[in-house]
Order: structure tokens, then C-alpha cells, then sequence
């Protein structure tokens, strides 16, 4: 008689999955950096034109895509982004006045991206000008950036193809919806600034529309379009190689663009360094052959912004001020050197300027929150510009040389978007008739905690939580902790749907605000850039132990992630502390940094993490690798990376090469995925797009660390 018997086999989702990775191979390549000999084993995954190299990449995200489809709470995730997508009937952003003409991107639950339209009037009728998806059903396009004309009557509209970036400029004529016939490719996010006459724009291009080409980036050209002429009769403005005397390096973008009252033009730099450098002219001396550029701003200077309002130039500047002070100085010549101190450095960070016909607008932050303040150059009042609650909020004119019409948006960790028209004359607020309220579930059980945790030096590090009320600090609780900290970058306050529905299943979200942002003022920018850049990971490792000590978390439940920059943050968090993840996520991440410069985007990264040129920044880098720093043998948690095929920001070999080297050197028996993205590039409008990919990261770190909605059920076998 044949036996039977049962065996429940409690089979992992990992040990279960239907195929096995291929081997990657090691083909060791060494580097000498001043002295220090560097293995790199996976340094043939950078040609990405090689047939090998891209059947590697397809083979890794094959597999992660199995991986992934048998979680089976990510399928529920992506249903409540869309149906949370779905509460709010349509989302205005991006809203322009010219006259009484109000341009503006529209996007209905419905849509995978959104549409440009016109009202005739805040409450007229509703005209649709231009559907990026109907502009070619074969490909995937969406609207970059839109820029209307100053009269209302042409609009440019750029247009990316598959999360590309790098954009294709097409003129519409707003009476007839029509489109010039002339297209410019290749201008990186879309934007013009037009001519006070409306006979065309300025515009600075890439020098190829290949996100991959190592020259696409360099020795850019700020270029004169005619409307009517075809784009390779347009003369270059300004440039190194028309501006031989200028100091512009070849990694720096030249741009030029006019005062919002079209009295002044300005030149200037392009960088990751926030430090202006600028020069400015008359319109009509863009006219001449050589443009008689004088200098208005160099690096020294520390101006981060300017504009003009009324005879006046107005500059935020951290010069001898690491908070941020407003400087004035007359337009027609100004003089940074001995310009009058208008707002003198406080307590708070300055974080931007702008203006309305008759005001300007200053944005202070005291670390978490936003707080604006208004000043009338005519009676030369300051007034406060009144809030409706605390959280992250930004003053947008809608026809700044022409109106004070003023929309005022505002969000926190807990309460959506809001927008509301602000009268800065009467000061008062009242809900815009652009926005479109939406009650989710959840929220009114939110709570949200700012706490201070001490660093490894003693530094107090900002840490805001939100979690539903009722939390067990017993550790048994998932966490999601983020983290950026990079180029001055704060993280501020954002309502976010995709974070309701982890909240909504018990997960604790926990936003780092670590050296290398701007949450502190400068001092906390520098301490955690370049040589000091270890700072951004201990801290956020730091806030990994603080929410462990207090029972927010524990290891096995605690998920890290970094985005972009963030990539240095979770690769070396995870390589110095692999014990105190149970699953991290590297997205579209640097994480090869001594590499860095060898991508299309690396050289202009170079003001802020450093060249392998110099011995001192050399070694900075090499302490930011987190490729470098995986060491075989060691227990690693669950990683997910993500790269883009057409990200022209962080380029896929980055993440793709921490990928192989973790699957190779883990030996914890937890799964390293490599998920590639082919219709996404560094981010994308695509709602579909990006959806789906956040909730395979998501549910791959849910999974991981636990949580009961993610694990695939056991097996029975007979």
C-alpha cells in the first residue's frame, strides 16, 4: 500500500520563487586612487549597449517581477493608490494667469497623466488645448513643463517620451490649438522664457537626446528660438565657448532668462553649487553680437536667489548668515557688496523669495514648518501672511509683473494639499476655485510626533513620525524610514497617499532629516557634505536605533529607504549596520560614487560630493560607496534596487552593480532584487507607472519585515 502522508512545508516566498537569478560573473578591474587599490568586480555592467549587459538587466528584472507577483498584498496596495487616487475628482496644479486667461494642468482619477487646459477667467468655461497621450497613441508621452506666452496667445509645451526628461519642445497657437511645425529636442525639463514681444524664447538644450551619451551634458549652449525658423538656425546667447572670458566650467548650464518685468535679462550657471553666479544686461542687448554681460553675483557672494520688484533688486544671500538673510540694492546697478540688509538673519531659515506686481514674498522655516512673510516696498511694512495650519506652504503669482493675484498651497504630514487665493493688499485667504477637496479614510486617526535624537557625535537629529493612534511601543510594529539628506534638501511636510495606505495597515513612518538638508540652515547642509558626508548616514542610523530603544520598531520589523542622493544614505546605512534593517530599498540610487563621474550626470555632481581628482575628496568618495563597502560574507538584510533605463539622473548601472554585489556576498539567505524599470526614468507623471512601482517596493519591504498581509501562504505537500 502506497503511504500517504502530509508535509506542511512552511516554504519562504524567497526559497519558493519559480526561478533561480543567473550567475553574474566577477571580471575584477583594480583602480589606484592616490595610493589605495579599489577591485571593482562588476565594472562590465556599466556599457550598457552591450547585448550582455542588457540581457543581465532584462534576466534581473524578470525575476524580480515573479518574485514580486506572488505577494499578495501587493495587488491590494496598488488598488488602494488608485482608489485613494480616485477621492480627489480632479487635481489642478501648475496654474498661470495671463490676463484673464488661467492656463493650467488638469488630471482626472481616471487619467494615467495630465492634460492642459484654459479658462477664460478663475470660474469660465474649461477648454482643453492640449492631450499628450492623443498627441502619438504609439509611444507614451507626457507634458514636462508649459510655459505660456506673455499675451496669453502661444503656449510652449514639452513633451518627455517614456520618463525620459529630456524634452521636446512644440508651440501651440492658443486661438486654433494648432502646432508649429518646428520641434526642439532635448532641452532638459521643458522650460522657456519668452520675449517681451512674443516673437520667441530662450532655451538651453542638451547636446543629445541619449539620457546615456557622457557629452549630453556638457558645454551646453543658452540659444534664441524665432517662432517660424527651424531649430538649428538658432544663434547660442551665451555659453563657454561664446564667453571664452566667463568663468563656466563644462559642466555647468548656461541659461538666460528676464525680469519679471522684462527690463533686465540675466545669465547664469546652472549647478548643484546653490551659489549664484550671475551676470545682467538689457533686452536690447541680446540684440548684439557680443552682449555687453556686466556681473551682478559671484559664488563668494553666496546669493542663492534673486529678483527684481519695481527699481529694486532683491537677494537672499547666507553670506556671514547660515540661516539665510534679504538684501537690497538698486537694479540699474547693483552692488551685492554693499547692498542694504532688508531682513537680517533669525531664528529661522530662509528658503525662497518671490513677488507680485507690489510685494515681495519671503518663506522662513524653523526646521519642520513653513512661515511666509510679506514686505511692501511702498510703505516698507513687513506683515505675516496668515497660515490656516502648520506644515509646508509656498506663495505661487500667477502674473507676477501684472497682478497681485496669489495662490497660496499648503500641506503637512497629515492633512492634504490645500489652495487657497491670498489678497496680500487685504490680507486675506479664501479656498481657490482650482481646489478640489478630498476626504481619506485614516486620517483622523493620525498622529504625528517631531522628536530630537542624538546622533553619534551628540548632534540632535529631527525625526517625524506618524502612526495611527493607539500604537504598542512594543516592538512589534512595522516601520517605513526614510531618508535624502542631500544638497541642502530638506524633507518638509507632505501629505502622501501612498503612505496613508502603509498607515492605514498599522506601519509607522518615520522621516529622517539628517546632515546633508537644510532643516538647521547651512551649518546642517555643510556637516553632512563631502568630507563630512558620513554625518548623513550616522544619522540616519541613529534615528534607526532611537525608534528601536523606544519600541517603535525592532530590527526584524524596521524598513529603510533612500531615493537618488538618498542611495549614499541606505547603501552605507545598510553596510555599516546590516543588522538594524530587516529590508532596505535603493531607488534609482548612487551608490557607486567613485564611479559617479563617469555618468552623464556625474561632472555636474561634482560641487557636492567631490572629485576622485583630489586625494582629500577622492577618499571622501570612496566612504561613500556603498558597492565598495559590501563585504562578502556579512548577513545583509532584504534589498530592493531600482533603476531606470531611461533615467538621465542616476544611470541604472549604479544601482545595477550594488544589486550583484550584494546577491554575491549576502549570506543571510534574504533576497536581493534588481527591479528595472523600462517606461520610467529617474521619476515619471505616469500614475499607472509610478503606482506599480512603488508598490513593488513597498510590498517587497512589507514582505520582508513581516508584515502578516504580505507573506504568500505556505504550501502543503503530499
Amino acid at each position: 500500500m502506497k503511504n500517504c502522508f502530509l508535509i506542511l512545508c512552511l516554504l519562504s516566498s524567497w526559497g519558493a520563487a519559480a526561478q533561480s537569478l543567473p550567475a553574474t560573473p566577477q571580471r575584477p578591474v583594480t583602480d589606484t586612487y592616490f595610493g589605495r587599490a579599489v577591485v571593482d568586480n562588476y565594472r562590465w555592467l556599466e556599457d550598457t549597449k552591450s547585448p550582455e549587459v542588457l540581457a543581465w538587466f532584462k534576466a534581473q528584472g524578470d525575476y524580480t517581477k515573479q518574485t514580486l507577483d506572488r505577494l499578495p498584498g501587493r495587488d491590494s496596495l496598488l488598488s488602494a493608490f488608485v482608489r485613494y487616487d480616485r477621492l480627489r475628482p480632479a487635481r489642478y496644479s501648475e496654474i498661470r494667469k495671463r490676463g484673464n486667461r488661467y492656463f493650467y494642468r488638469k488630471t482626472l482619477p481616471a487619467e494615467k497623466v495630465g492634460k492642459l487646459y484654459l479658462r477664460e477667467g478663475a470660474t469660465g468655461a474649461e477648454t482643453l488645448l492640449f492631450d499628450p497621450v492623443a498627441y502619438n497613441p504609439a509611444k507614451t508621452y507626457s507634458v514636462t513643463a508649459f510655459t505660456p506666452s506673455n499675451s496669453g496667445q502661444q503656449l510652449v509645451v514639452g513633451l518627455q517620451e517614456g520618463g525620459a526628461e529630456l524634452s521636446t519642445l512644440r508651440i501651440m497657437t492658443v486661438a486654433t490649438k494648432a502646432l508649429l511645425p518646428e520641434s526642439i529636442v532635448a532641452v532638459s525639463g521643458g522650460g522657456v522664457d519668452w520675449l517681451p514681444t512674443d516673437t520667441g524664447f530662450l532655451y538651453t538644450p542638451n547636446n543629445s537626446t541619449d539620457p546615456k551619451d557622457p557629452l549630453g551634458n556638457l558645454n551646453t549652449k543658452a540659444r534664441l528660438h524665432r517662432l517660424g525658423t527651424p531649430a538649428s538656425a538658432d544663434p547660442e546667447l551665451f555659453s563657454r565657448a561664446k564667453n571664452p572670458a566667463f568663468p563656466i566650467r563644462p559642466d555647468e548650464y548656461p541659461f538666460i532668462y528676464f525680469s519679471d518685468d522684462h527690463t533686465q535679462v540675466y545669465a547664469g550657471l546652472g549647478s548643484v553649487d546653490n551659489r549664484q553666479y550671475v551676470w545682467v544686461a538689457t533686452p536690447a542687448d541680446l540684440g548684439k553680437p557680443t552682449i555687453p554681460w556686466q556681473p551682478l553675483a559671484v559664488p563668494t557672494d553666496s546669493v542663492y536667489s534673486y529678483l527684481k520688484l519695481g527699481a529694486q533688486l532683491y537677494l537672499y544671500s547666507v553670506k556671514g548668515a547660515p540661516k539665510g538673510r534679504i538684501l537690497v540694492t538698486d537694479a540699474a546697478h547693483p552692488k551685492v557688496a554693499t547692498a542694504t540688509v532688508l531682513l537680517p538673519e533669525g531664528s529661522r531659515n530662509i528658503t525662497g523669495i518671490v513677488s507680485s506686481k507690489d510685494y515681495l514674498f519671503v518663506t522662513l522655516n524653523d526646521g519642520i514648518n513653513d512661515h511666509i512673510r510679506q514686505y511692501d516696498p511702498r510703505s516698507r511694512q513687513w506683515a505675516d501672511v496668515p497660515l490656516p495650519f502648520s506644515g509646508t506652504a509656498y506663495v505661487q503669482p500667477l502674473d507676477a509683473p501684472r497682478s497681485n493675484a496669489v495662490l497660496l498651497g499648503i500641506t503637512s504630514w497629515k492633512q492634504p494639499a490645500t489652495l487657497y487665493d491670498y489678497n496680500p493688499d487685504s490680507k486675506k485667504l479664501a479656498v481657490s476655485n482650482f481646489e478640489v477637496k478630498a476626504e481619506y479614510p485614516g486620517v483622523a486617526d493620525l498622529v504625528v510626533e517631531e522628536v530630537e535624537v542624538p546622533s553619534h557625535d551628540g548632534a540632535m537629529v529631527p525625526l517625524s513620525l506618524i502612526y495611527r493612534k493607539g500604537l504598542q511601543k512594543n516592538g512589534q510594529a512595522i516601520c517605513f524610514m526614510d531618508g535624502y539628506g542631500a544638497y541642502g534638501i530638506s524633507a518638509v511636510p507632505a501629505f502622501s497617499t501612498r503612505y496613508l495606505a502603509m498607515l492605514n495597515q498599522g506601519v509607522v513612518i518615520a522621516e529622517t532629516h539628517p546632515r546633508g538638508g537644510s532643516e538647521k540652515g547651512q551649518k546642517w547642509y555643510r556637516a553632512g557634505y563631502q568630507t563630512t558626508k558620513p554625518n548623513t548616514w550616522k544619522d540616519f542610523i541613529a534615528c534607526g536605533d532611537y525608534l528601536v530603544k523606544n519600541g517603535y520598531t525592532s530590527p526584524s520589523h524596521l524598513i529603510g529607504m533612500g531615493t537618488s542622493a538618498g542611495g549614499i544614505l541606505i547603501g552605507r546605512a545598510i553596510t555599516e549596520r546590516p543588522d538594524l534593517f530587516a529590508a532596505a530599498i535603493s531607488n534609482v540610487s548612487c551608490s557607486n560614487m567613485l564611479r559617479q563621474e563617469n555618468t552623464p550626470n556625474g561632472p555636474v555632481n561634482v560641487p557636492e560630493f567631490g572629485s576622485v581628482k583630489d586625494p582629500v575628496q577622492c577618499q571622501a568618495l570612496y566612504e561613500m560607496d556603498a558597492f565598495q563597502h559590501v563585504k562578502p560574507g556579512t548577513k545583509y538584510p532584504a534589498v530592493m534596487c531600482v533603476g531606470g533605463m531611461n533615467d538621465p539622473r542616476v544611470i541604472v548601472w549604479q544601482p545595477g552593480k550594488l544589486a550583484a554585489a550584494l546577491q554575491a556576498a549576502t549570506t543571510s539567505g534574504k533576497p536581493v532584487l534588481m527591479q528595472v524599470n523600462y517606461d520610467n526614468g529617474h521619476f515619471t507623471e505616469d500614475k499607472a507607472v509610478t503606482f506599480r512601482n512603488f508598490a513593488n517596493m513597498y510590498a517587497f519591504a512589507l514582505w520582508q519585515a513581516g508584515h502578516p498581509n504580505f507573506q504568500p501562504a505556505t504550501v502543503a505537500v503530499k
